[in-house]
């Protein structure tokens, strides 16, 4: 009763700020990269309505997006999905891990149309966007690459079961040297997604080399059996995108991902560490490796 009395109703109330820049922007080198790419968008009110229309005006456009290598400055192209015939919009649905006739949101990136910009490894790339007036800058560096040294399936531990594997990967991590890993998983040519967790640092496995399980992120919805989560299906293809990122990329990932996964009114409060000056989000280079395998053991 004394700890009802004390109860203080609160109602937060809406700063009345101008909503933010967002960028999400990557480089890639090896396997099948993609072109230069950015996202700029606007943050939304939290109180707001949150649809369709909304999430197609918070597109940022007519921006002056420049990349520059330090000898070389080029300029992203700003191109819009609904914009493009149908032949190019399957090309870049398929480049990019969706189906086309599926989006229901007019996508907008910014792209180096021409591939005029060649991201090379071990090279900083600084971002300089001009919009409305304001200045976003960033800078990354592209990692040299880690590759996996093999993959395979195996039978998953417990009760025998001729339908499921888990996928043990083998790495040699350099000695003394920070590295940092991000993956992604696509299912039969489907969309490439991450899991719950898709980064790792080598504070602990510097120069080592070991195998580790690598989760199925299609088995982290509530569509799959518990007995199901993170193994894979026996007959099915997977490709897994293995990357090597920079620390800054490695220090928003991770601190996006476990403020997503530490939610409730009992959760800590995260900070997400983004290397946007003038905004927020990430500017990020990967270095890029494609494996691609059957389920089966």
């Amino acid at each position: 009763m004394l700890l009802a009395a004390c109860e203080e109703e609160y109602i937060p109330v809406s700063s009345g700020d101008s909503p933010e820049y967002v960028v999400e922007g990557y480089l890639e080198v090896g396997d099948n990269p993609a072109p230069p790419y950015l996202i700029l968008t606007r943050t939304f009110d939290f109180y707001g309505a949150f649809g369709p229309d909304e999430f197609n005006d918070s597109f940022v456009h007519d921006a002056d997006v420049l990349v520059s290598d330090g000898s070389l400055e080029i300029s992203l192209q700003e191109i819009c999905f609904f914009d493009l015939d149908s032949a190019i919009r399957e090309q870049l649905a398929e480049q990019f891990g969706f189906r086309s006739d599926t989006l229901s949101i007019n996508f907008c990136v910014y792209v180096d149309l021409l591939n005029q910009l060649q991201p090379q490894t071990g090279k900083s790339y600084d971002l300089l966007i001009a919009v409305d007036g304001d200045t976003i800058t960033s800078t990354t560096r592209i990692p040299k690459p880690v590759p996996l040294d093999s993959l395979m399936f195996q039978p998953p531990p417990g009760d025998p079961n001729d339908s499921l594997a888990q996928l043990t990967c083998y790495i040699s991590d350099p000695a003394g040297v920070k590295d940092f890993y991000r993956y992604f998983v696509g299912t039969n040519g489907g969309q490439l997604k991450t899991g719950f967790s898709s980064v790792e640092e080598d504070l602990f496995f510097d120069g080592k080399s070991f195998g580790f399980q690598l989760f199925n992120p299609e088995t982290e919805s509530g569509d799959v059996e518990p007995e199901e989560f993170g193994l894979y299906f026996v007959g099915d293809t997977v490709t897994v995108k293995w990357c090597t990122i920079d620390e800054p990329n490695f220090d928003f990932w991770n601190t996006l991902e476990f403020a997503k996964s530490n939610q409730g009114p009992f959760s800590s409060y995260t900070r997400i560490q983004s290397n946007i000056t003038g905004g927020l989000g990430v500017w990020g280079g990967y270095s890029v490796s494609y494996y691609t395998l059957e389920v089966a053991y």
